[in-house]
């Protein structure tokens, strides 16, 4: 065999051009060695027999089938998913192109207020108050404080650096906490990013237009709705932001839309509005307070509730902490020095005297400004805290526990210059009802003082007598009317400072009616008593209504000599940025109502209430003090107004629903409101004396008696003999 292989090895040829589709001959199977013959049998085997095995399976099982199946579906479904998400994400791409375009520069984007701020300084120049949307200023991710920009990475969006403007896992985190709590998928919990966020203040590019809008509210609310449609929208448009801008763009923008509770706009005008600093210069506790309200800027608003705030600071501060911002030794200090309050964010924006002071503004520059205005006022803050001590001390120790008896109190110079202001108990208020300026209220015997002004400006002396005796006037349409004297006694014959030093009822009647009722309206009136006056004899008894601050401003024209005063609390006003003002008030002095003497007499005479008569309760200690009681029908309300030299003091006490005052008249309570009041302000002041004028004694003469009772008795059968003309009594 061996020499038979070598006589007939095989050709190179045959070996390079093999014939297809013929077999070998058996001579050429001959050739082919052993071995090779053996693996090429195995080989044919294992093939047939991978064969036989698929048929078997194949065609007699359903496995195969299954997996044929299966395996379509998926090509299918594969095929049909990249396809849609190529199409979805050029629709995308095309969208997010779209508004790429549309999207205007940065600096365009800082200041999105519908309307301008106003901001409020006292007669020191010191901020006090603020109103309407503050913006403190443009502030950017480079100056603000590194503190507040880490605070609010680690609060709102924490991989902010990290994303492309949407977050997949904050959104499936959200979800997630959702529906563990109870919640709707989209409910709660948004996982939001920070880009996302200032897409919504942004209100995806829509622009405020107030005609398009029922009101400014209704367009946040627009704003801020989360269907599933409109968190699409927002996530196309935060994805070009980060197209167009940069990380630090965006949070800049964000920094400075946000809002952050009591009317502050961005966080330079919160830092400034709680802390008195610009947002550049806030320590971590600060910041982590900042930072905290955004989650809900009206709730943790440090002015609704501080403890509220502060408690919020600590988790800010722990999750600066956690997220490496801060050293466990500056999170210790932050939390052991938990941010306060600056004086004018503690004082709860200025109260009611801010409130009344935007209310006389024209709309333009006040509740509807779309300026920024600064506005200096009359306010003295030393005053307002007296006066509003003096309320709560009063009312802590001398009225009942649980009483709803209110109190107002307004402070004035003789100009009309209002210092101070309480229009409640709850003194550290907003938008609350101010009963100084805006209950009626009848005046009560507090309106006194200006039928003798008019007496006294028609030439009669304090001196002048009047008899006080049972008295009766037939009111046409309503029968006869006879009027009593608080005490239900009767006098006899009295001067008119006596009169008005015990608070007579029937001689003020009888010298209105004297002088002329149309008399007596007219002086109240040119003194700033707007309110509509009675038309008959109770007008004396003060049956008409009017406000404090009405009251007071007229006490103040007797104080200045005669000269009707229009109470104001704005200086100067300016728009943010000007040298000049636009509106400037230096005093609030008008037309002379009475004349100096006349003025100067009735000062004599209301003194003589307070050092001798209703008003002793007032009795300021070295001071002399001028003033008068008023307690109406039923004690309803209760009055003392009242001044020093330097300040006129008005104070009102009664019920808002109008139940009457137990026990209390203006003699009592009112008067010393008044007197805890002028004590905190005139406290350091060296006192200075009234001006005052006492009157001329009579002139005695050697007549016969019955000559001098003849001219006593002048004036009041004067007033019988008109009122016998009058009503034929």
């Amino acid at each position: 065999m061996t020499e038979s292989r070598r006589r007939k090895a095989p050709l190179v040829a045959d070996k390079r051009y093999p014939s297809k589709g013929r077999k070998p001959t058996a001579t050429k199977r001959a050739a082919k060695p052993a071995g090779k013959k053996a693996t090429a049998r195995k080989t044919t085997t294992r093939r047939t027999t991978r064969k036989k095995t698929r048929r078997k399976s194949g065609g007699n099982g359903g496995g195969g089938f299954f997996r044929r199946l299966f395996r379509w579906i998926w090509r299918l479904i594969w095929g049909v998913t990249w396809r849609v998400g190529a199409v979805v994400a050029m629709l995308l791409a095309l969208a997010v192109g779209v508004v790429y375009t549309s999207l205007p520069d940065v600096d365009a984007l800082l200041d999105g207020r519908a309307r301008g701020s106003v901001t409020l300084l006292d007669r020191d120049g010191k901020v006090f108050a603020w109103r309407g949307d503050q913006f403190g200023g443009v502030i950017t991710a480079d100056t603000v404080s590194p503190h507040l920009k880490n605070a609010v990475v680690a609060t709102e969006d924490k991989r902010f650096y990290r994303h492309f403007g949407v977050s997949p896992r904050g959104v499936a985190s959200a979800v997630r906490i959702n529906l563990s709590e109870g919640r709707g998928p989209l409910s709660g919990h948004g996982g939001s990013t920070i880009t996302q966020q200032t897409a919504k203040l942004l209100c995806l590019g829509v622009p405020y237009v107030p005609s398009e809008w029922e009101s400014e509210a209704a367009y946040e609310s627009d704003c801020r709705q989360g269907s599933l449609w409109r968190k699409a929208k927002e996530a196309v448009y935060a994805m070009a932001m980060e197209v167009k801008y940069s990380k630090d763009e965006i949070l800049t923008i964000y920094l400075n839309r946000a809002f952050l509770g009591a009317g502050a706009r961005g966080f330079e005008a919160a830092s400034q509005r709680y802390f008195g600093i610009s947002a550049a210069e806030v320590s971590p506790s600060q910041a982590a307070m900042l930072a905290g309200l955004l989650v809900a800027p009206t709730r943790y608003a440090p002015t609704n509730n501080l403890q509220r705030s502060q408690d919020r600071a600590q988790l800010v501060v722990g999750l600066m902490e956690a997220q490496g911002y801060l050293t466990a030794s500056q999170a210790s200090n932050a939390r052991s020095n938990p941010a306060q309050l600056s004086e004018a964010a503690a004082a709860r924006a200025g109260g009611y005297f801010a409130d009344w002071v935007i209310t006389e503004l024209p709309s333009y520059f006040g509740t509807d400004t779309t300026d920024d205005v600064v506005i200096r006022t009359t306010l003295d803050q030393r005053l307002q805290k007296s006066a509003e001590e003096a309320l709560k001390y009063i009312f802590q120790e001398k009225v009942r526990e649980g009483s709803k008896a209110q109190a107002a109190i307004v402070v004035m110079s003789a100009d009309g210059a209002v210092r101070a202001m309480v229009g409640g108990r709850k003194t550290r208020v907003s938008g609350a009802f101010n009963r100084a300026t805006q209950a009626l209220r009848q005046t009560g015997s507090s309106f006194k003082p200006f039928v003798y002004a008019t007496a006294l400006e028609l030439g009669h002396s304090p001196l002048d007598t009047v008899v006080d005796e049972p008295y009766c006037v037939n009111i046409p349409g309503s029968g006869q009317w006879c009027p009593k004297n608080y005490t239900h006694k009767f006098y006899g014959r009295v001067t008119l400072a006596d009169a008005l030093k015990n608070s007579l009822n029937i001689p003020a009647v009888k010298v209105a009616e004297f002088v002329g009722l149309d008399n007596v309206r007219t002086v109240a009136s040119e003194f700033g008593i707007e309110s509509n006056l009675a038309e008959g004899p109770a007008l004396a008894l003060g049956a008409s209504e009017s406000t404090l601050i009405e009251m007071t401003g007229a006490y103040a024209g007797i104080l200045n000599g005669g000269s009707a005063v229009e109470p104001y609390g704005l200086s100067e006003l300016k728009l943010l940025g000007d040298e000049t003002p636009v509106i400037v008030t230096s005093s609030g002095i008008g037309e002379r109502v009475i004349n100096d003497k006349a003025a100067k007499q009735l000062t004599w005479m209301m003194e003589r209430v307070v050092s001798e008569g209703t008003g002793g309760r007032a009795k300021l200690p070295g001071w002399q003090v001028a003033g008068k009681t008023g307690t109406t029908q039923a004690a309803r309300d209760a009055w003392f107004i009242g001044f020093t030299a330097d300040y006129v003091t008005g104070v009102w006490m009664g019920y808002d629903d109008n139940t009457p005052l137990s026990g209390v008249t203006g003699g009592g309570l009112p008067a010393e409101i008044w007197k805890e009041t002028m004590l905190r302000v005139t406290e350091g002041m060296t006192p200075t004396p009234l001006p005052m004028l006492a009157p001329d004694p009579p002139v005695q003469t050697a007549q016969p008696r019955q000559q001098r009772q003849r001219q006593q008795t002048g004036l009041d059968k004067a007033i019988n003999n008109l009122l016998n003309n009058i009503f034929g009594n």
